[in-house]
């Protein structure tokens, strides 16, 4: 006959209710938390005002202190890039996005996708010219494909590239670029006679522009441009040397994806987070809100995708520190983890009424960038189909 020891139980944590946290080693939770203190001593205080008024202070500033910390280009090896795993680079995430998703955007955009965009496709010359930089935010840098007319279809690209002589010679516009206005250097996408190449353009160059967009209502914290590309002329040594066909510019997006499926999780948590503090302190015909059947099952339905939703992120992360991600299983991670994150901040909204609109609180601001996530990255509709297609085998979308 056995006997079983009970373990004496730690108190329950009301955001980590089964436990996530036991998942982590102590680099991890390290990185982690090294991540979410700057976020709190530096960017917490001024991001509400910061999207009230459409722009970060100082952006290069912050730019600098995010280099420092180590977080630009974290998950790539050499090149003064910090070479840790993908699970630390998604919990970095995790912890900007709580913040806000501008700012997990700004890291994502310089070190999922222009940076990364550079280190895999670039020569050697390309990368000791600008990753180092980048890598301690002394640089900026964006990434254009998208277009104005053209979104989900990239192969239909309008930006053309052509040679003349030794140089090449690119004309056109990409459209909702992140950090395009502030960038030192923009990876642009172009058609040329050989299929699609990839182009280093450092933006002073003769014919770039990159003028901001104005009047956003969600990633106010953030910057968004387009970029203008008018006869700018190119060295050959500005092209990526194998990076043909959509191969290129699709492996950076799904880069970038997958730290949209943690980075979702981190303004769902500061949403839950706000809406069970906010319930605990609202006092209604006697008793605090949170004592409500009706608030409970909304609370409790909330930590149910939160929870999935951050296990899915982690289980990912680990294929792919394994080298086993799939990219139909980042879809299928973006698809579920902003949807449902939407679904939280909406929910936690009802829970704070009227508060729920006002910047003194932060769900309103997640609601709103979380808009612009579920469609950037490829919207919803497209990674549905990308699961679908993996299910069935047809692909819908063609």
């Amino acid at each position: 006959m056995s006997t079983h020891h009970t373990k004496s139980l730690p108190p329950i944590d009301p955001m980590d209710l089964v436990g996530i946290d036991e998942q982590f080693s102590a680099e991890e939770k390290a990185v982690r938390d090294s991540v979410r203190r700057l976020c709190h001593d530096r960017i917490d205080p001024y991001v509400a005002d910061w999207f009230e008024q459409g722009r970060i202070n100082d952006i290069r500033g912050l730019a600098k202190e995010l280099g420092t910390l180590g977080v630009l280009g974290m998950h790539l090896e050499g090149y003064g890039c910090a070479g840790m795993s993908v699970t630390e680079y998604g919990l970095a995430c995790l912890e900007l996005e709580a913040t806000d998703s501008g700012i997990r955007s700004l890291v994502s955009v310089q070190g999922s996708l222009a940076m990364f965009a550079i280190w895999r496709w670039g020569t050697e010359e390309q990368k000791n010219e600008w990753l180092p930089s980048m890598a301690a935010g002394e640089a900026i840098g964006c990434f254009g494909l998208t277009e104005p007319d053209i979104g989900s279809d990239p192969g239909a690209m309008r930006t053309r590239a052509r040679r003349d002589g030794d140089d090449w010679i690119v004309d056109g516009r990409k459209m909702w670029i992140t950090n395009g206005t502030v960038a030192d250097v923009a990876v642009v996408w172009a058609q040329t006679d050989e299929g699609i190449r990839g182009f280093v353009v450092p933006t002073g160059t003769p014919g770039f522009s990159a003028p901001e967009i104005k009047h956003k209502l969600s990633l106010r914290a953030s910057v968004t441009s387009e970029l203008v590309l008018d006869d700018v002329r190119l060295p050959a040594s500005a092209a990526f040397p194998e990076a043909g066909g959509l191969k290129g510019p699709l492996s950076c997006l799904t880069e970038a994806r997958y730290g949209i499926v943690w980075g979702a999780m981190g303004a769902a948590r500061s949403s839950l987070s706000a809406a069970l503090s906010y319930a605990s302190e609202r006092r209604q015909f006697g008793k605090s809100i949170a004592g409500f059947q009706l608030t409970q099952q909304k609370l409790a339905d909330m930590n149910l995708e939160y929870i999935k939703g951050v296990l899915l992120a982690l289980h990912l992360g680990r294929r792919k520190d394994a080298g086993t991600l799939r990219p139909d299983q980042v879809s299928l991670g973006k698809l579920n983890n902003v949807r449902e994150a939407l679904a939280i901040c909406r929910t936690s909204r009802t829970i704070l009424g009227a508060n729920g609109i006002s910047l003194e609180y932060p769900v309103i601001r997640h609601m709103n960038n979380l808009e612009s996530v579920l469609t950037y990255g490829e919207p919803v509709e497209m990674h549905t189909l990308v699961v679908g297609q993996a299910m069935t085998g047809q692909a819908a979308y063609r």
